[in-house]
């Protein structure tokens, strides 16, 4: 038995989990994923369900048997398929007197701090009236340069963005395998990982499934961002019979991660998972002792190179001369601006750019060290 003490909890239901081999929604089942939410909710639970489905859902509707390419049909199918999927969980959770509030969410809205904030506060105030947020990566509007590429990452972020205790990503494998059990008749299901390490990441595998866009390395990019911001991580087959019940009740099912116990502000873990980088830093040797052993923030004169076009205010990453990313920071410089100064002490980048110029290219406060 594990010990998971739960008050608050997300749960990311995947496309196979809500769909039939066809690709159309599989009501049945939904219901019966509502009925163990339902169940927990009863019991005092703050709950947040995190859905795939919506595009699956209006191609259903819109008659289509196999997904399309283009973007303006996937959007428009997610069009439709959102006011499908919300009915269908307003109807089946007002069974219960539930009532629920639907939340779409873009890249855009993490990336942007304040956005950030706004969901947070929302989410915050349904649960605090006793609704459950249903949450959705917001397909209608999303292109590839701000789609979250999948709801395991959204589910994630959505968890350390709520403070949630565990986060539950149901799919249609029972866990994370000693190999693909898929391939290999010996692989065995890993009931636990302590820490997430290269030998757990050769394990992950994609998937090439027709109507998914994540695989098992997507569920365990999202694991190291959950559990980085205190928050345990299961994940599990979405259809073995009252799986939420069990692992709420801490039976041995699925891969359980545990949360880590030391971990970054809420502001710290906004930098570290909560955007893409709009650019890349590559510094030398002495600024990479400087941040990783003694804490300090990056100068100019640790700079030896620069990539992409980004803005003062700019999250950026921060990489060895080997390439190895290194840290994840708030950029005081422009990359126009970085480029001048690169190289150069902190007095010759004040006399480059101007006296009222900042000292550190990234201080230390605005700064989030990614590998040690």
């Amino acid at each position: 038995m594990r010990e998971i003490n739960v008050k608050r909890m997300v749960v990311k239901v995947g496309t196979h989990t809500v769909t039939r081999r066809n690709g159309k929604l599989d009501l049945p089942q939904i219901e019966r994923v509502v009925e163990q939410l339902v169940s927990q909710r009863m019991k005092g639970m703050e709950v947040i369900l995190v859905t795939s489905g919506a595009i699956a859902a209006g191609l259903e509707v819109m008659g289509m048997r196999k997904r399309p390419n283009d973007m303006p049909t996937l959007q428009a199918a997610a069009s439709i398929g959102q006011v499908e999927l919300i009915h269908i969980y307003s109807e089946l959770f007002g069974r219960a007197g539930i009532k629920v509030g639907q939340i779409l969410l873009t890249q855009y809205d993490i990336a942007r701090r304040q956005q950030y904030l706004n969901a947070r506060n929302t989410i915050g105030r349904l649960l605090g009236t006793g609704v459950v947020p249903v949450v959705n990566e917001n397909d209608t509007v999303a292109v590839e340069e701000i789609r979250f590429g999948d709801n395991d990452r959204l589910a994630a972020l959505v968890a350390g963005l709520v403070e949630a205790d565990l986060l539950i990503l149901l799919t249609d494998t029972k866990g994370l395998f000693t190999a693909d059990p898929c391939r290999d008749g010996q692989a065995k299901l890993i009931n636990l990982v302590p820490e997430i390490d290269k030998k757990i990441e050769e394990l992950a595998k994609g998937t090439d499934k027709e109507h998914a866009t994540g695989g098992m390395i997507t569920k365990i990019e999202a694991a190291r961002i959950a559990t980085s911001s205190r928050v345990g991580v299961v994940i599990a087959h979405g259809r073995e019979k009252s799986i939420i019940d069990k692992i709420v009740a801490g039976k041995d099912v699925g891969t359980y991660f545990p949360p880590k116990t030391k971990t970054v502000g809420g502001r710290k873990r906004w930098i570290a998972f909560g955007t893409y980088p709009a650019g890349k830093l590559f510094i030398d040797k002495g600024a990479k002792e400087a941040l990783i052993h003694h804490g300090k923030s990056l100068l100019p004169a640790g700079i030896v190179g620069c990539e992409g076009d980004f803005r003062a205010g700019d999250i950026v990453e921060i990489f060895d001369e080997e390439g190895q990313l290194i840290a994840r920071g708030l950029s005081n410089y422009s990359s126009d601006e970085t480029i001048r100064i690169k190289g150069t002490r902190s007095s010759e980048a004040a006399r480059i750019l101007g006296e009222s110029s900042c000292r550190e290219a990234i201080h230390r406060d605005y700064m989030v060290i990614m590998r040690r």
